[in-house]
């Protein structure tokens, strides 16, 4: 017998094996994953630049992440050090790729991509090819998601590294995959994947919990789950976490502006969990005889950790924001995958090319929306507008003024703006004194400043809140009684304002 003859002997049964128990061959499974994150992608590039548009806490990203390795790891002793990682993994990409909307915002558009690919290779593993494909593109179609994929902050990397570590939950659960020799890879990488993802945001192990869920309801289901190897990971996680926690406990303050939860929050969380009950009692190929199922993988990462945040809001202090727990996404992506995956499959027309007709459907009727999140409107403010503003304005040897300091972001951006202006309240700048924002005067030096200054710039907010601290009540009191208002623009959540004296 040839080589090639014996070479392909075993190779002949295994294929013919393949084919009757109909299981994909390697180039569908790629398929599978790789599809929806074609399109996650894309819609992360599509106007990326949002209008060459930069929102406040993206500006934090960007002016944090520009900084020495020092200087941020000094800062993150006082303020901030709940996104330390994220920092020095963006400190990293401006020093090889230099800085612009496009380079902030690029690893949110591959963490999406990311995890769009793990959504639909843990639905795949779950419930066939055709429900992973669908989990992964409603995760893709998501608005949030959307929103999210074109912001320079941590928030959709979290999402790719829960969506990871879901997939390898599921795969180390698959009793396919037989021997605890091939499973402690997995196991290895679930604790790497995890610990990264709460290093990122350690609201992130929330899905800590969610996990054991499906593990419970698995032996509950007269299966065995790997408990025993998915508590020691989770073990190796909080312990890898809990200096982090800590260490952001003594800086909660900077949580104190969330607000209570609004009804309307409620209702939406409502919705979302009752459209997925809807989706878990959808029938799938091979329903009922696997011990892991798209049910108590993803109800539970979708409830468990909107719930836990939830509760820390009410026992605690007020913490919930959707895009802390946006990783939840996930879970319902895989449940409203399985529906849409029987639904197009009960119908008389290929299934992919429904599948396709399905999503392209979507985005249109979603099109409005999508195309609302790529406009320099669509956040709270934009720091880049502002600054430009200010160059309009200003005139040399203007002073100039931020109410509240957090403003100062604006000449942080773009300080060729504010070239020949005098920061009037500034007494140590954010790097030196190893803030964010710098650090201000007294109150009674601001006064001096300001009453020596025959013409004032104010970089404020449209909507300017009752001042907290002293010092900005006393920025408002002198503007009020020693100069006029001679000028105002506004530009997307910022006012420029020019006070001038003696008129």
């Amino acid at each position: 017998m040839s080589v090639e003859a014996a070479s392909a002997a075993p190779a002949a049964p295994a294929a013919a094996r393949r084919a009757r128990r109909g299981a994909p061959a390697p180039l569908a499974r790629l398929a599978v994953p790789v599809l929806p994150a074609l399109p996650a992608l894309a819609l992360g590039l599509w106007g990326i630049r949002r209008g060459d548009s930069l929102w406040r806490d993206e500006a934090v990203t960007w002016q944090v992440g520009q900084r020495s390795v020092a200087e941020i790891w000094d800062m993150l002793g006082q303020v901030d050090v709940v996104h330390g990682l994220y920092y020095l993994l963006m400190h990293g990409v401006f020093e090889v790729f230099g800085t612009g909307p496009a380079v902030l915002r690029m690893p949110s558009v591959l963490a999406v991509a990311a995890a769009a690919a793990a959504t639909a290779a843990a639905g795949r593993r779950l419930a066939g090819p055709w429900a992973g494909l669908a989990a992964g593109l409603v995760l893709a179609l998501i608005p949030n998601i959307q929103h999210y994929a074109q912001e320079g902050r941590a928030y959709a990397l979290v999402t790719a590294g829960a969506a990871v570590a879901t997939w390898l939950l599921v795969s180390a659960a698959d009793g396919a995959t037989a021997t605890t020799r091939r499973r402690w890879p997995r196991w290895a990488g679930y604790a790497a994947v995890m610990l990264i993802t709460a290093l990122l945001n350690w609201f992130s192990l929330f899905v800590l919990p969610a996990h054991a869920v499906t593990l419970l309801v698995a032996r509950r289901r007269g299966g065995r789950p790997p408990v025993v190897p998915w508590a020691v990971s989770a073990a190796v996680v909080l312990a890898g976490a809990l200096p982090l926690i800590e260490a952001s406990r003594a800086q909660s303050g900077q949580v104190s502006w969330i607000k209570p939860v609004a009804v309307s929050t409620l209702l939406g969380i409502a919705a979302l969990v009752l459209v997925a009950l809807v989706c878990a009692r959808v029938p799938y190929p091979g329903r009922g005889r696997a011990a892991v199922s798209p049910a108590s993988v993803g109800l539970p990462l979708l409830i468990v950790p909107q719930c836990g945040l939830l509760l820390a809001s009410v026992l605690v202090e007020p913490l919930y924001l959707d895009r802390y727990v946006l990783y939840t996404n996930i879970g319902f992506a895989l449940l409203l995958g399985v529906g849409v995956a029987a639904a197009v499959r009960a119908l008389p027309v290929r299934t992919g090319v429904l599948l396709a007709g399905v999503a392209a459907l979507a985005f249109v009727a979603l099109l409005p929306v999508e195309t609302g999140l790529r406009e320099p409107t669509s956040r709270a403010d934009d720091v880049l507008r502002a600054a430009d503003r200010v160059t309009a304005a200003a005139h040399p040897g203007d002073g100039v003024l931020f109410i509240p300091a957090a403003r100062r972001d604006t000449a942080l951006v773009t300080p060729s703006a504010f070239t020949g202006l005098d920061d009037l309240a500034l007494a140590v700048g954010p790097a030196a004194s190893g803030t964010i924002k710098g650090v201000e005067g007294g109150p009674e030096q601001i006064r001096t400043a300001m009453l020596a200054e025959s013409r004032i710039v104010v970089v404020t907010d449209t909507r300017r809140a009752a001042p907290a601290a002293v010092r900005e009540a006393e920025k408002l009191r002198v503007l009020g009684r020693h100069f006029t208002l001679t000028g105002r623009t506004d530009a997307v959540g910022r006012r420029i304002e020019v006070y001038e004296r003696g008129r």
